[in-house]
């Protein structure tokens, strides 16, 4: 099995691409070992020990190492062949279902809201997605739009500058109801 690799923007993030469909449309972030506890390749690769976080994507997987831990040289050999044996054994990527986490919106604000989805869905997330992330909907309150950053987004050092830069100014143009834009 070939497994390529991408950099992101994220410098302790590796984005890898095995060819094939990973999550589908529904993407799934282990921001530590804990959470991996429904996915066996999450625990497969924080079983590695230098990595901090993994995220699945439709057709990718984020990893991220660990400060301060083995060079990328010396990692991605490791997580190649992790990844390579959980496709190759056909096991499962997450067993069981993962709750998605509640939004919080007001009825009346119902069409502000089915604007602000429909630029993060076709405009935002794939765009992210090419890095390595997803940016999820979590709310709408007052004018202000809160965003789940996942992926090789979280802790991106340049996480804030797409989030204001970016996704703030882009809603903003398109729906003069949104003030701010806020990661939670």
């Amino acid at each position: 099995m070939l497994i390529q690799t991408e950099t992101t923007p994220n410098p302790a993030t590796l984005k890898f691409l095995p060819g094939r469909l990973v999550a589908g449309s529904r993407t799934h972030d282990f921001a530590d070992a804990e959470a991996a506890e429904a996915s066996p390749l999450a625990r497969a690769l924080f079983a590695l020990g230098d990595v901090e976080r993994v995220f699945f994507g439709e057709d990718f997987v984020t990893v991220t190492k660990a400060p301060g831990s083995a060079d990328w040289a010396s990692l991605k050999p490791d997580i190649l062949a992790v990844l390579a044996d959980h496709f190759a054994s056909g096991a499962p990527l997450v067993v069981g279902e993962q709750a998605e986490a509640e939004t919080f919106d007001n009825p009346e604000d119902a069409a502000i809201v089915a604007q602000i989805r429909e630029l993060l869905d076709t405009r935002v997330r794939p765009a992210v997605a090419g890095d390595g992330g997803d940016i999820i909907y979590r709310g709408f309150d007052r004018g202000i739009v809160y965003l789940h950053m996942q992926g090789s987004c979280a802790g991106c050092p340049s996480s804030t500058a797409t989030l204001k830069g970016g996704i703030e100014n882009l809603l903003r143009h398109y729906v003069p109801e949104v003030v701010e834009v806020r990661a939670v």
